[in-house]
């Protein structure tokens, strides 16, 4: 099973390789995560940068949890 967000006004997804936990955490913490990829010398995770990336560009639309079989 693999999960990602969709947004449902351009009916697009995405699906990081991460659980479903941590885009929750993700998308409900990312004024967090962006401060710390500013200080993170080691860069963030690639899964977070997909997921900020695709919540930045989505961030005016309603963004949900979804899931899909592999």
């Amino acid at each position: 099973m693999q999960y990602g967000y969709q947004c449902e006004d351009c009916e697009i997804a995405i699906f990081p390789a991460t659980t479903r936990a941590e885009l929750s955490w993700l998308r409900d913490r990312v004024h967090v995560v962006r401060e710390v990829a500013k200080h993170a010398h080691t860069g963030l995770d690639s899964w977070m940068l997909e997921g900020l990336a695709f919540l930045d560009e989505h961030s005016d639309h309603s963004i949900v949890l979804v899931s899909r079989r592999n």
